[in-house]
């Protein structure tokens, strides 16, 4: 599902994270899956989606450069689509 910068994302509740220097995993404890997260700066937007504040509003926020925010889309689409991420 793809993932637009007017989107309200939260953390799903089933998934813990566990820092690393690359960014983090993350497991869901319900559907069993690994998933990493491979950059730091993904790592804070994920951290930083509380729901309230638009998916935009978090990357201006962290200091995402407009110019990645394409990537950065996609990779939250990944993590939505693995369970990671969930809609407010």
């Amino acid at each position: 599902m793809p993932v637009t910068l007017d989107d309200r994302l939260v953390l799903h509740p089933d998934v813990a994270l566990r820092p690393e220097r690359f960014g983090a995993l993350a497991y869901h404890f319900g559907n069993r899956r690994l998933s990493f997260i491979k950059h730091v700066d993904l790592l804070a937007v994920v951290e930083s989606l509380d729901g309230e504040h638009t998916v935009g509003e978090i990357l201006d926020r962290v200091g995402v450069d407009a110019r990645r925010h394409p990537a950065f889309l996609s990779a939250l689409a990944t993590l939505s689509d693995s369970e990671v991420l969930r809609a407010a």
